[in-house]
């Protein structure tokens, strides 16, 4: 339902609903809306700065992937990390 007020959390509540709708988290669609909101902030601008995942050792895929609680990691190869890091 675009155009919930969200409450003065949430700038861009437009922005807020179609992304809970696409399948992201409160929180995540909450960072996106807000940013976009605010126009000193450029949210299409920042990304590209990580190498990409194909990079990265086991290991560090293995942490990102516990920071994001992703089910299964431990017994993952490194692709499969990487898949399911994007995936989610």
């Amino acid at each position: 339902m675009p155009g919930k007020n969200h409450g003065p959390s949430i700038k861009d509540s437009d922005t807020y609903e179609a992304l809970r709708e696409d399948g992201a988290s409160k929180q995540k669609a909450a960072r996106i809306a807000n940013a976009q909101a605010n126009n000193s902030q450029h949210p299409s601008a920042k990304g590209g700065k990580a190498p990409p995942y194909e990079d990265w050792t086991k290991d560090e895929l293995y942490q990102r992937a516990q920071e994001l609680d992703v089910e299964g990691r431990s017994s993952m190869a490194k692709d499969e990390l990487i898949h399911a890091l994007r995936k989610g």
